[in-house]
């Protein structure tokens, strides 16, 4: 007999029982979703892994801590059967056909009534992918189709450019530290949607290439300020091409919110009606330093850490931060924009109270081919700085975690 193809259909299981035998990894992968669709899903099984006990204990599934009954079925309307007993799976699947239970077998799949496609999700639309037939089930075919779909999808590469989704309006989108991979998913997909593209130096410049060539990209260093100061006139442009129907993306290196002005243009948008979406990015506070093998905090060493900004001098009358404090302060000191500044920046950690021989890390452009690292002192860094021609843009770590490196011991530097 010809072997037919299995039939895709879509479960609405919101508010609908559902039984899962079998707590162990499969159980694991299978469950958030299951949640997530609304289900009143049942475990049944006698253990289960922390982390299914963990659901349980949160009230998100009902857990019955005992083997496989029959009976377990009976109101149940999908059932997963993933217990190490054959012969429990065996029974449980067939009381699953004789009550014409929809049923998945993690052991046997051509013995089930149903496949778990390799499944994933993008803005509200969810691929998934199934075989063809029983004799051609291999998931790390399916698994690849899906991922790049999935990726298609959410860089835009799948959606033709006559059929672009718009959201006209102001995305602010934190582009990352540098490296093009490290742009969020959603942050890419806006991209990839945008009319206009206003961004920073800093941004994940690489993106720009891969942008249609309709698509209008603004330097906004480049920007003609005439009599307005720089974050005026690009508040203006924002305003200005959001007005005109576009959908805007302002890329910015980086998170927006940490030293990236966004609030401002947050504000400028709001104060002229637009509406603007914020897409968080990857902080280079955090990931230029790990990118170099610097952990800014590490049990026994530093348990906090604390990002100043160094673009004016501790000795400025603009300067905010309390560097007197921070100089007592026994955590990770991380600098942004400080490369020519740190030498007046070590001179008040050391008036204050740091120690002379504290290490400093200097990562200069985190993330991308062009990164390097520099090791200095409170002591030596200003001298190191000029020795070593370290130049912006570049994140300054102090104190002793960068001294810890793969080789050392949890809890000792």
């Amino acid at each position: 007999m010809a072997e037919h193809p299995a039939y895709p259909v879509g479960l609405r299981l919101t508010g609908r029982r559902v039984v899962v035998l079998g707590g162990g990894q499969v159980a694991q992968r299978r469950l958030p979703a299951l949640i997530a669709a609304g289900a009143d899903v049942l475990l049944v099984s006698p253990t289960a892994t922390p982390s299914v006990e963990a659901m349980a204990d949160v009230g998100e599934i009902t857990w019955e801590r005992r083997p496989y009954a029959d009976g377990d079925l009976a109101e149940a309307w999908y059932a997963l059967i993933a217990t190490s007993d054959p012969a429990a799976n065996a029974a449980a699947s067939t009381e699953a056909d004789r009550r014409r239970v929809w049923c998945v077998r993690s052991d046997d799949a051509d013995a089930a009534t149903a496949w778990t496609p390799a499944t994933g999700h993008s803005e509200g639309v969810t691929v998934a992918v199934l075989t063809t037939s029983a004799s051609d089930r291999d998931p790390r075919r399916t698994a690849a189709i899906r991922d790049a779909v999935v990726e298609g999808l959410r860089d835009g590469t799948l959606v033709a450019p006559q059929h672009r989704t718009r959201t006209p309006g102001v995305a602010l989108v934190g582009g990352g530290p540098g490296d093009p991979d490290l742009i969020t998913v959603r942050g890419r997909r806006l991209l990839a949607e945008a009319d206009v593209v206003i961004a920073d130096r800093l941004g994940p410049r690489d993106l720009l290439a891969e942008l249609p060539p309709h698509v209008e990209v603004i330097d906004a260093a480049k920007i003609p300020y005439g009599r307005f100061m720089a974050q005026e006139a690009i508040n203006n442009a924002l305003v200005e091409h959001a007005k005109q129907g576009k959908s805007v993306v302002r890329l910015k290196g980086g998170d927006p919110f940490v030293f990236g002005r966004g609030m401002e243009e947050v504000q400028a948008l709001a104060e002229a009606g637009i509406p603007c979406t914020v897409v968080p990015g990857i902080s280079s506070s955090i990931s230029v330093p790990g990118a170099a093998g610097i952990p800014v905090t590490h049990r026994g060493v530093a348990h906090e850490f604390t990002v100043v900004s160094g673009h004016v001098a501790p000795d400025d009358a603009r300067s905010l931060v309390d560097w007197p404090a921070l100089a007592k302060a026994r955590g990770t000191l991380v600098v942004l924009m400080g490369v020519d500044k740190i030498g007046r920046i070590a001179e008040t950690l050391v008036a204050h109270g740091r120690p002379a021989d504290t290490p400093v890390a200097l990562v200069q452009e985190g993330t991308t081919a062009a990164q390097r690292r520099v090791d200095a002192t409170l002591a030596t860094v200003a001298e190191t700085v000029v020795a070593q021609d370290v130049r912006p843009p570049a994140v300054i770590v102090i104190g002793e975690v960068v001294r810890v490196g793969p080789g050392t011991a949890p809890g000792r530097p």
